[in-house]
């Protein structure tokens, strides 16, 4: 587990669902491995209420499973709930990109552009971890600048379980593709097409179905059914 600050303004149960997200999708916390209440409560410095509470908000995403009198636990990788976030991912970020083909200020445009190179940056010094955070933002980024930042947040619960294969994916699969289809969906923006732009953000966002059988040969572990 990484336990990273708690901000100013945390209540101890914001706290402990935001930790355990970051571990979950990182897999500092692997799928199918126990989550001791207790264990986590030291750490984080609060009581186990409100871990207890973050435990079974997560696991109303399925992406935790909880057991009375047994304890709770990572939910293994399950295909279905993957292809329910891709599909509304897919269906909400087509629709993002051709708002944003429709015309940014440059300032907004140069903030997408700073985050690619430092993408570009972290790949060649092999920082993957820093890079998955900056792919995360640039999507984020995406919603912000068309004012659907609310949207975005309502769909993170789902997203865990897209974003977690993304984690090991980038174990089996090199990540330099990030970065070109994050420089097609740009040039896209810049050149106000957004057919290009949707055309990207689908090639971006359907990959993980090319390397499906690569990262299930390499931790079958972590998947709840067999391919």
């Amino acid at each position: 587990m990484k336990i990273s600050e708690r901000h100013g303004r945390e209540i101890g149960r914001e706290y402990a669902l935001r930790v355990l997200k970051e571990n979950i999708v990182m897999l500092e916390l692997e799928p199918g491995s126990r989550i001791s209440e207790n264990e986590l409560a030291q750490e984080l410095g609060v009581s186990r209420t409100p871990v207890r509470e973050a435990l079974i908000e997560l696991s109303k995403g399925k992406i935790v499973e909880v057991y009375p009198q047994k304890g709770s636990y990572v939910s293994l990788i399950d295909w279905s709930l993957v292809e329910e976030a891709q599909f509304l991912r897919l269906t909400l970020e087509r629709a993002v990109i051709r708002l944003a083909c429709q015309g940014l200020e440059e300032e907004r445009l140069q903030g997408l552009e700073k985050n690619v190179r430092l993408q570009l940056f972290y790949l060649e010094n092999n920082e993957i971890s820093e890079l998955l955070k900056l792919d995360n933002q640039f999507h984020k980024e995406l919603f912000h600048i068309t004012d659907k930042s609310h949207i975005y947040r309502l769909m993170s619960n789902m997203n865990l379980h897209f974003d977690r294969l993304r984690t090991l994916r980038t174990k089996a699969v090199d990540q330099r593709y990030v970065i070109e289809d994050h420089m097609n969906i740009l040039d896209a923006i810049r050149m106000e097409n957004p057919d290009k732009g949707e055309e990207a953000i689908v090639k971006h966002l359907t990959r993980h179905e090319i390397d499906r059988d690569i990262t299930y040969s390499k931790y079958p572990q972590y998947f709840k059914e067999k391919l």
